[in-house]
């Protein structure tokens, strides 16, 4: 059994403008994983920098509200909702709410710093 508590975790401010904490990542965990799963956050009134990953990525919305743009499509999240980003796709968050907009990042194949292209 392998049990990792978020709080071991170290927050970094990443290149997309959002604070994370990676929880899983298979060059980082002796585990056989394909994935990797990130908790994100996002501040009231800020915006994650637009960017795209050459894999798919699904954000799973635990807290607050946002505004969500994939290409050129935008619609309002909310906790307990899923998101799916295709590969290649536009993408950025807004938190349009008054708390922390905070969410999981699943992406499969797993994240690599060379597979995202900041846009902004």
């Amino acid at each position: 059994m392998y049990v990792k508590d978020l709080n071991d975790c170290q927050p970094f401010f990443a290149g997309d403008n959002t604070w994370l904490r990676e929880i899983l990542h298979p060059e980082k965990e002796p585990l056989e994983l394909r994935y990797s799963l990130a908790h994100a956050t996002v501040e009231p009134g800020l915006t994650s920098f637009l960017h795209s990953l050459k894999t798919s990525e699904v954000y799973y919305i635990l807290q607050g509200q946002g505004i969500m743009q994939i290409d050129d499509e935008k619609v309002a999240v909310f906790q307990g909702q899923t998101i799916y980003i295709p590969p290649h796709a536009k993408q950025c968050i807004t938190n349009s709410g008054n708390e922390n907009l905070v969410f999981l990042c699943i992406v499969d194949p797993a994240w690599k710093i060379e597979d995202e292209e900041v846009l902004e």
